[in-house]
């Protein structure tokens, strides 16, 4: 009996079929030999193919889409898969067969559509259940994009916990602004200083 395990979010779902390495121990619900896996978007055609072809699809999913975040040119090419945009809303797919003589599968999805195929490859990815060798994804994004990813959360990690405690004493030291009121400090000493 095969382990069929299932990653769903809004309008797609990812379902890994396989089976446990009983040599490592594993546990009989895991799975780390991938025999079959299928993604299933609404309304579009269903894409499957075996362990081979997973890696080069998840690395051109998250490829294409650290393009789009870095307002560069969104465009990914290989064997098995070309990406491209239309325009800002829509993506064209097109699915290269590793068989002979079958023709491409070309798909149009949406932002929305492209943002949950990630999320089941993330939910891949986060599964403790799924023991898949971990594909080079950011050996394979390129340089300059890489470089931007680091330095913008270098950034965010540098500068955001101090200008979050400036904001946060601005704020606080504001609030007394309207506690104080100098008329009646005036009045208090005129007290103090007439006694």
């Amino acid at each position: 009996m095969q382990n069929r395990l299932l990653f769903h979010q809004s309008s797609a779902s990812l379902e890994v079929i396989g089976l446990p390495d009983y040599s490592n121990n594993e546990n009989k619900d895991q799975i780390s030999i991938i025999s079959q896996w299928k993604l299933t978007i609404i309304d579009k055609p269903l894409i499957e193919g075996k362990i081979q072809h997973l890696g080069p699809i998840m690395d051109a999913f998250y490829i294409y889409s650290n393009l789009l975040i870095n307002n560069e040119i969104p465009l990914y090419e290989s064997k098995l898969i070309d990406m491209k945009a239309d325009n800002l809303h829509i993506h064209n797919i097109v699915l290269k067969s590793s068989k002979p003589d079958v023709k491409p599968l070309i798909i149009k999805i949406g932002n929305s559509l492209l943002s949950d195929i990630i999320n089941c490859f993330d939910q891949l990815n986060e599964s403790s259940n799924v023991i898949i060798k971990k594909s080079a994804v950011l050996n394979n994004i390129p340089k300059k994009v890489r470089f931007g990813l680091n330095n913008k959360v270098k950034f965010f990690n540098f500068f955001l916990p101090p200008l979050i405690a400036i904001c946060s004493l601005i704020l606080f030291s504001s609030t007394f602004i309207y506690f104080y009121n100098p008329v009646e400090d005036k009045e208090k000493n005129e007290l103090i200083n007439s006694k």
